[in-house]
């Protein structure tokens, strides 16, 4: 029998993100910017805070265009510390500029953001045996590896355990409960 990942609840925003985005594998860079940033914001709340709030960040942070939030400066700041559909925490706003200014050094650099992301888990989904919840880490050697390395490029409010969470929602590792419709079905190349 199959069932859903119990923690989203009966919310349908909820439900609909677990069902049409956690987990599901994503290459694409601007999106996996937008998540990563989204992610520190998150840091000491629940995920569907900041879930309700994604498209008021998104309009505030010019849809996360890193160009343009990188031009963002203080004032502008200013300004957001005073919405109220944001997480109103002045290092957690700066976070995202200063994240921007780190992604375009990155590709100035050379280095392809998605491709970077990935090569943590050598480009191939991690499908994680999930018998229950409480069998979920919250942080792993993979985790702690992407977040120094973000860190040493410039990268803020990227520890860890928002790593780790950052991998489960872009589909690096798949840990969608074993019983789940969304579990990712298992190849026969991962059964070496």
């Amino acid at each position: 029998m199959t069932t859903n990942c119990p923690w989203p609840g009966d919310d349908p925003l909820y439900l609909a993100y677990h069902d049409n985005e956690w987990g599901k594998p994503q290459y694409d860079s601007h999106k996996l910017f937008e998540q990563i940033c989204l992610e520190g914001q998150q840091a000491g709340l629940s995920w569907i805070t900041i879930l309700r709030k994604r498209e008021h960040y998104r309009q505030a942070f010019h849809h996360f265009d890193p160009h343009k939030i990188a031009e963002m400066t203080d004032a502008d700041l200013d300004r957001l510390m005073q919405n109220p559909h944001l997480i109103r925490h002045r290092a957690k706003l700066e976070a995202i500029v200063k994240n921007a200014k780190a992604y375009l050094a990155m590709i100035a650099a050379g280095e392809d953001f998605s491709h970077f992301i990935w090569s943590f888990v050598n480009h191939r989904v991690q499908r994680n045996d999930v018998p229950s919840l409480e069998t979920v880490p919250s942080k792993t050697a993979v985790s702690t590896a992407m977040s120094k390395a973000l860190k040493k490029r410039g990268f803020v409010f990227i520890g860890e355990t928002t790593c780790y969470a950052f991998m489960q929602s872009m589909g690096l590792v798949d840990d969608h409960l074993n019983q789940c419709a969304c579990k990712t079905p298992l190849q026969k190349s991962d059964e070496n």
